[in-house]
């Protein structure tokens, strides 16, 4: 585990030249998205009292980003490497890559054709389904960079039992 997280410590400071301006890509497509979808949800609480799941559930998607998985992604390495574990790091980008992944094809789903949407609310969720693909598509190249390092650390951990400072019986 110590190796784990010393893999970790490596890999915060060693690629931070490329990943933090991902992060801060990936902050401000979820600010974006998390702006339109609240539009489009006020827009349909205002008229119908009701709004749709699909949408609350890209907001939601926009929220858990950026009070969830980029604090944790970005700062957790970096300032709690013991709280930072390569298997929670990969499991917080897969889940939150299934997460975009989700909500931009259910909401591409949910919308009428480009021709048939003249709202301001029809327009808002175009474009935060076209944000939301590109915010998977980040997470996807950053969910695959966490593979690798998870197989290096795998690699360099030794898969044998620690010795426990027993011989063994050699007249077995």
């Amino acid at each position: 585990m110590i190796r784990d997280r010393a893999a970790m410590s490596d890999h915060s400071l060693h690629h931070l030249n490329w990943a933090l301006p991902v992060r801060i890509a990936q902050a401000v497509l979820a600010i974006i998205i998390l702006g339109l979808t609240a539009y489009a949800i006020n827009v349909e609480l205002s008229y119908w009292w009701d709004s749709s799941d699909t949408v609350n559930f890209d907001l939601f998607n926009a929220v858990w980003t950026l009070v969830i998985a980029l604090p944790y992604l970005s700062l957790g390495p970096i300032f709690f490497s013991n709280l930072s574990h390569v298997y929670a790091v990969l499991a917080v980008e897969v889940v939150t890559m299934i997460f975009w992944f989700a909500g931009f094809i259910a909401l591409g789903a949910l919308l009428p054709p480009p021709r048939a949407c003249h709202s301001g609310p029809c327009r808002a969720l175009q474009a935060a389904t076209v944000f939301a693909s590109f915010e998977w598509l980040l997470f996807a190249v950053t969910t695959a960079f966490s593979v690798r390092l998870m197989l290096q650390s795998n690699n360099s951990s030794s898969v044998h039992a620690k010795p426990s400072g027993v011989e063994p019986h050699a007249a077995v």
